[in-house]
């Protein structure tokens, strides 16, 4: 199991949360555990689903915006 800790920053736009929103929705096929926050989201899983869904939210956001996006990834136990 790792845990991603991610931030999306849409750019040049003024519909962020709508991107923000429309992108995690994409994490709902990866079975992951996730903690959506108003700030950042942790994401739980094996690495596949991890890695996965971070792949699916970038490329969800890119496709709307300009886009940074922050992680942090442990494989460290709660």
């Amino acid at each position: 199991m790792i845990t991603a800790e991610v931030s999306l920053y849409p750019q040049k736009t003024n519909n962020a949360s709508q991107i923000i929103n429309s992108s995690l929705e994409s994490l709902n096929q990866y079975n992951l555990q996730a903690n959506i926050g108003s700030v950042s989201s942790r994401l739980q899983g094996t690495e596949d689903q991890v890695w996965s869904g971070l792949k699916a939210l970038f490329d969800q956001a890119k496709n709307q915006s300009e886009v940074n996006m922050v992680v942090t990834i442990s494989n460290c136990a709660d």
